[in-house]
């Protein structure tokens, strides 16, 4: 038998080491966490003229989210006016507000489908630049709910190219030392917009006396003169400033990328970090209330306190204001506390949407006018710091290329939660009004600001677990590119779990091409769960799964079929109402073999089993439990694997029977299959295999050739033969 190439096992090896802790520690500056020691004192003015994109990237960025912001506001403030033309209530306007946050995140989907293989977000963003300022426009002419609706949703879906591409362009185009600053500078120039979009209306509104009609055709075309602007934008690719020179960083050579992850996939590696998992709670429970925040806070001005649409601008100039003047002061002080220590970045976003809170339910219930001006001043001001504080902590939590995906994620996140607080809220209103609505929305912003507190406590394992898995995948394709051996399947500290219980704790397993490896230990010990790891079947909260080299820890089970992982499950691998043949074709069609090419097959896998060729034509159910096992083998065949898993062949079976299917089992091996078999007998697996994994809660308590494990009295006899005591106790002491 093939044993394991020392080689292949020292080339994985060399990525555990101090060796790797040296490489994390590089690539940690690299990302931009830096301690103390390392501080960056260049002005945001020298960062940006000593980057390749100069001013002009992060100018027209800023200038897109500006207009962007014009139309919202448009939007938000002439709410009252464009009810009253249309006929339409405020709950109504809420719950489109609401609509359109929902389809500007759910159809941001197909746009990070668009760029997640190739960098083309600087594309995505001209051509949407341009499609937004067209409904933007049309927004002028509707005369109904529904074309309101229908304008509002097409307008939510364009901009979503705003909160998907704008900034992962900005991260890949910038250094990250000066990253929270230049997101602060394009949050400023947002909250420029906030400035000029209130004093544009009130203009347009009081002095060129237009009706909201006349004021959409203006942003409109405003729009469309910053889509040409930005014609000249360019995509600098995923991650050249950061994660590719960790990459680069950790090899002598080019960096081999293996299979790029589809959009499924990338979305449950997403799910598998514990920040992310929690930021995405945060934004749904926070756009339960900021989404629908700003439609009742207008509407608040309107009745309770007769406040026109100039009034409301220069309120919101104002707001606009002191968020500007908390963004130009944060940059820098964000950015120091990203060095030292991440997670002071994430408890202070959650006391600016505490803050942000508690000013605006009061606001709701403020007797005087000046004491309202006061609180919503303060409440839009730790709004308005969120997104580049927790924006480049994203930026540095996941690899580039997976940047627009968590964006999308958090934006579905913050849609669902605001469709979910308008609904909530238009209850409230019929009942307690507009302040008791506000007031209300204080409730879901509390739990906010808790959740996103919480983040604290991942956040430096996540970006630890993020930056050696990019050590490592570097590493190993170097190794691959250098033609170095590899073992044929290769887990590096897997940890799994079944919700909160944790199966697995840091298991490392390599089997080397042409092997048969055991996999033994008792019942719950974890090895059905190490087979579901390696299929796809689970995914691991920590670790890594290499196929030859190639990390497939997040591939779908389906892709690693067609990449030749096949499993065995233990006790039900076969179709009962189907018969033999049935079952063959079933399995074959993942290949996609055409009729004429399907026949040879099965012909062929039948020939390893004779007693199932004059079955063919019979249900699997009513086939002997070594007939059913013999099936399953014959199933694996077909797909012609290069590795197989086969868990308990054994179970519930003759030994006469179980030899005959181990020798089979050989036969695959012999063909060129790789197998792993999990066992209870320790016997019958080291009668076929040389090596051997045994496991113990959830541990490796062994690994080595088998006739090693037999002299491990400590393991075998407390596993396999304690029944054995057990029954001779009881004869001893005359029991049945």
């Amino acid at each position: 038998m093939t044993a394991l190439d020392p080689a292949a096992e020292q080339v994985l090896q060399d990525v555990a080491v101090s060796d790797l802790d040296r490489a994390r520690a590089r690539a940690m500056l690299g990302l931009g966490k830096t301690g103390d020691q390392h501080t960056d004192s260049r002005s945001l003015r020298e960062v940006i003229t000593g980057s390749k994109a100069g001013w002009y990237t992060v100018i027209v960025l800023g200038l897109l989210g500006l207009v962007g912001t014009l139309q919202g506001y448009a939007f938000g403030v002439m709410a009252p006016e464009i009810a009253r033309t249309l006929g339409i209530t405020r709950s109504e306007i809420a719950t489109l507000n609401a609509v359109k946050a929902l389809a500007t995140a759910a159809l941001t989907i197909p746009l990070v489908m668009t760029v997640q293989r190739t960098p083309r977000r600087a594309f995505v963003t001209i051509v949407g630049a341009f499609v937004w300022a067209v409904f933007g426009l049309m927004t002028a002419f509707v005369t109904t709910l529904a074309g309101l609706a229908v304008v509002l949703i097409a307008d939510g879906a364009t901009s979503g190219t705003q909160t998907t591409m704008h900034m992962p362009l900005l991260a890949d185009s910038y250094p990250p030392q000066g990253r929270v600053r230049i997101l602060s500078m394009y949050a400023g120039m947002g909250a420029g917009g906030n400035i000029v979009a209130p004093l544009t209306i009130a203009a347009l509104t009081t002095w060129a006396a237009l009706t909201w009609r006349g004021v959409f055709l203006f942003t409109g075309l405003l729009t469309l003169v910053v889509a040409v602007l930005a014609t000249r934008l360019r995509d600098p690719g995923f991650g050249h400033l950061d994660t590719e020179k960790v990459r680069a960083a950790s090899v002598a050579g080019p960096v081999q990328h293996g299979p790029q992850l589809g959009f499924a996939e990338i979305t449950r590696r997403l799910m598998m970090v514990p920040t992310i998992r929690r930021q995405l709670a945060g934004w749904m429970v926070l756009g339960a209330m900021a989404v629908p925040l700003g439609t009742f806070i207008t509407f608040l001005l309107d009745e309770r306190w007769g406040i026109g649409p100039g009034g409301r601008g220069i309120l919101a100039a104002t707001q606009a204001a002191v968020a500007l003047g908390m963004l130009a002061k944060f940059g820098k002080v964000g950015e120091r506390m990203l060095r030292d220590n991440p997670a002071s970045v994430v408890q202070l976003a959650s006391v600016f949407i505490a803050a942000s809170t508690v000013a605006t339910s009061l606001a709701a219930l403020a007797p005087y006018f000046a004491v309202v001006v006061v609180l919503l001043t303060v409440g839009s001001a730790g709004i308005a710091m969120l997104a580049p504080s927790l924006g480049a902590l994203q930026m540095g939590l996941v690899p580039a290329e997976m940047r627009p995906h968590a964006i999308a994620l958090g934006g579905l996140s913050a849609g669902f939660g605001g469709l979910t607080g308008s609904i909530y809220l238009s209850g409230i209103d019929r009942r307690f009004g507009v302040a008791g609505a506000i007031v209300a929305l204080a409730i879901p912003g509390l739990i906010a600001a808790l959740i996103v507190r919480s983040c604290a406590k991942t956040l430096e394992s996540d970006i630890d677990h993020m930056v050696t898995d990019l050590v490592e995948e570097a590493r190993v394709q170097a190794a691959v590119a250098n033609q170095a051996p590899l073992p044929l399947l290769a887990l590096r500290g897997i940890d799994a779990k079944y919700g909160d219980l944790q199966v697995l704790f840091d298991i490392d397993f390599t089997v080397a091409e042409g092997e048969i490896v055991a996999l033994l230990g008792t019942n719950g010990s974890g090895k059905s769960t190490m087979l579901k790891v390696i299929s796809g079947l689970l995914l691991p909260s920590a670790g890594s799964v290499r196929l030859s080299g190639t990390d497939i820890t997040y591939m779908s089970a389906e892709r690693r079929v067609r990449l030749g992982i096949t499993q065995i499950p233990g006790g039900h691998a076969v179709f009962g109402p189907l018969t033999v043949v049935d079952n063959l074709r079933a399995y074959a069609e993942t290949l996609d073999l055409g009729a004429r090419a399907l026949a040879p097959e099965i012909d062929r896998c039948l020939e390893l089993f004779p007693a199932l060729g004059d079955r063919r034509n019979q249900l699997a159910a009513t086939l002997s439990g070594g007939e059913q096992q013999m099936l399953a083998l014959t199933k694996a065949a077909i797909l012609r694997p290069r590795l197989l898993l086969i868990d308990e062949l054994s179970l519930g079976l003759a030994p006469t029977i179980v030899g005959g299917l181990l020798q089979r089992v050989e036969d695959l091996r012999q063909s060129g299959t790789t197998i792993v078999l999990v066992e209870q007998s320790v016997n019958l697996a080291l009668s076929v295999c040389e090596r051997a994994y045994f496991l113990e809660r959830g541990t490796v308590r062994f690994s080595g050739a088998g006739k090693d494990l037999l002299q491990r009295d400590d393991l075998l006899r407390a596993v396999f033969l304690h029944g054995a005591d057990a029954a001779s106790t009881r004869r001893d002491k005359g029991a049945p």
